[in-house]
């Protein structure tokens, strides 16, 4: 009994990509970790190891590429679309750049709600950090690392 139970497990559809199956909107069922379904969290991003050590950016590019291909469905085009707003942020004038990275934030939240990219989060904390301290360094730190979440992503 307990070998036909085994392979009623094996015999399921296996789920490419992380699409939303039955339930209710945004529903996307149990991914381990803490109670309820929802992941452990991964560790928040260092905006001051980021800017001092280039290889601690490069570890965080990779863990963020690998949580999203192991949780979401996020598209190349999405990341390359926040991509370029975060060049344009960097260029902007600098008593206007602030600003730019806050309606970022905002618009990178909308897109990890809108389309279920948990994997995300961590950047949006990390832009949190970011503009909080204010200086060119921690900006053009930020983007590289989507720069390089983007190419590992590819």
């Amino acid at each position: 009994m307990a070998e036909q139970n085994e392979k009623q497990k094996d015999n399921r559809p296996h789920r490419e990509g992380g699409g939303r199956e039955g339930g209710p909107r945004g529903d996307r069922g149990d991914r381990g970790g803490r109670p309820g379904g929802r992941p452990d969290g991964p560790p928040e991003i260092d905006i001051d190891k980021l800017i001092a050590d280039s290889l601690y950016l490069d570890n965080q590019a990779h863990s963020v590429v690998s949580r999203m291909r192991d949780m979401d469905s996020g598209t190349r085009s999405q990341l390359r679309r926040l991509y370029n707003a975060v060049r344009r942020a960097c260029r902007a004038p600098e008593p206007e750049r602030q600003h730019q990275f806050v309606m970022l934030r905002a618009r990178l939240a909308y897109t990890i709600a809108r389309h279920s990219l948990r994997s995300l989060d961590t950047l949006e904390k990390l832009l949190l950090q970011v503009t909080r301290k204010n200086e060119v360094r921690g900006y053009e730190r930020f983007r590289d690392l989507f720069e390089a979440i983007v190419a590992y992503n590819e």
